[in-house]
């Protein structure tokens, strides 16, 4: 039986709690505007009552900074009166993690039943429903890039042999087998969950390591990307190492992306509208290129939304920073793959591994599905020319995104309005800190 507005049926509990009669504890997360998650610990007596009757949270968790404090100009945006609203489970997010407790994903739904306007998995769901409504349903997988680190924060040890991660080592099989006990500790932990977690690469600086996922139906691509950045965190505090998902965590060794990989099918036949026909790429996912072309430049923020984003894409390696597409070129923000025609997808390469998932989602689709509305020409292949600008700095991509139309009627105006008010606070407290270097530069002056 279903009585939750997510579908998650009130069974899923009851199956769990059968499975692992040793869990006595269940994390609740809810992803706040960050992607960060908010929420409980609650006793295995009062999952059967989550999954029945939901529970409630205040929806002001959307309208905190990074460290959990509130904004007023994000508060605003609310008129509740801090009262709760109700979370309801994630279906197929209900898994065992590391630690031993359970954990299983929430959404946020006012007294109407309808999302709550701030929660960013409701402003991807609205893409989604959009898309089914043209006849579409968006695919898609995220691609997650992270570094590993000891409690120093310098490169880990491996587990096998303690040796330290100091050498770039791209590719290397050696290494991901001197880190294999901490990786079968993370496979082992995302099959609780259904989490298809795949392909694991050495990436290209010390201690840093890419996992891709399935591809599947988009939404559950996103929660996938949440789901397993919380088990790579518990993992890596169970081995003496922290999962580090800053985009730029070391000056002049290569940041970490969130690339999102998006195509569009028939809802009933399952066949892949982008696939290429008769050895020609289709004007769908053209179309939808040059929609989300169109308004990279607004959509910056939630692709790039803290300062350490931008410096990833200042001076990069393999993280692009201008408005470009082509085929199979790593270079470019927007990367038709090689492969299989029937396969035939996008990449989207801007974001950092510090965004949201959902609201990448949300802004990547929504802007495809503009470019599709509007029959969208993606201009000139490996090319920015014929689109807007992109910012040059976070402080110009907040303006960017504020001003944005697009963004309003895409994410809604509450989600629009509570985060460029959040991450205006935040711009201005960096702004506001003075760095060693500074003090290294200019305290002699």
């Amino acid at each position: 039986m279903t009585l939750s507005p997510t579908g998650s049926p009130t069974d899923e509990a009851q199956s769990f709690l059968d499975a692992h009669p040793r869990v006595e504890a269940i994390d609740i997360s809810l992803a706040d505007l960050h992607g960060i998650g908010r929420g409980k610990m609650i006793r295995r007596h009062e999952l059967a009552g989550l999954f029945r009757e939901g529970r409630g949270m205040p929806a002001s968790l959307f309208a905190q900074d990074i460290e959990g404090n509130d904004v007023a100009g994000a508060i605003a945006t609310q008129d509740d009166g801090g009262g709760d609203s109700l979370c309801w489970p994630v279906a197929g997010t209900l898994g065992r993690q590391p630690n031993g407790r359970g954990l299983v994903l929430l959404q946020m739904f006012g007294p109407d039943g309808a999302p709550v306007p701030h929660d960013p998995r409701g402003a991807m769901m609205a893409q989604i429903a959009r898309a089914r409504g043209m006849g579409f349903q968006p695919m898609g997988a995220l691609e997650l890039e992270f570094y590993l680190l000891d409690a120093a924060g310098g490169p880990a040890r491996a587990p096998m042999g303690g040796r330290r991660m100091s050498s770039t080592n791209c590719m290397s099989v050696d290494e991901l087998d001197e880190m294999s006990p901490f990786f079968d500790a993370v496979y082992a932990a995302a099959a609780s969950f259904d989490l298809p977690l795949e392909t694991l690469i050495s990436e290209y600086a010390q201690g840093q390591f890419e996992l891709t996922l399935r591809y599947r139906d988009l939404a559950r691509a996103a929660d996938d990307i949440v789901l397993a950045k919380q088990i790579l965190r518990s993992t890596a505090r169970r081995f003496g190492m922290r999962a580090c998902f800053m985009p730029k965590p070391f000056a002049g060794r290569s940041g970490s992306g969130m690339h999102l990989h998006l195509s569009l099918t028939d809802p009933c036949q399952g066949t892949n509208l982008f696939a290429d026909k008769d050895g020609v790429t289709s004007d769908l996912m053209l179309q939808a290129i040059g929609g989300v072309r169109g308004a990279m430049a607004e959509t910056m923020l939630v692709l790039g939304p803290t300062l350490n984003s931008w410096r990833r894409l200042e001076g990069a390696i393999y993280s692009p920073a201008a408005n470009s597409w082509g085929y199979d070129d790593r270079n470019v923000a927007l990367r038709i793959p090689g492969g299989s025609p029937a396969s035939r997808h996008f990449e989207h390469r801007v974001a950092g591994v510090d965004a949201n998932p959902y609201l990448v989602a949300a802004v990547i689709l929504g802007t495809a599905l503009d470019g599709l509305e509007t029959r969208a020409d993606p201009g000139p292949e490996a090319s920015a020319e014929g689109a807007p600008s992109l910012p040059q700095s976070w402080a110009e991509a907040i303006a960017a995104f504020a001003a944005s139309d697009r963004m309003r009627r895409i994410l809604g105006p509450d989600l629009q309005i509570a985060l460029a008010a959040i991450k205006r606070h935040e711009c201005a407290r960096v702004a506001d800190h003075v760095t060693d270097i500074e003090w290294q530069l200019y305290a002699d002056l």
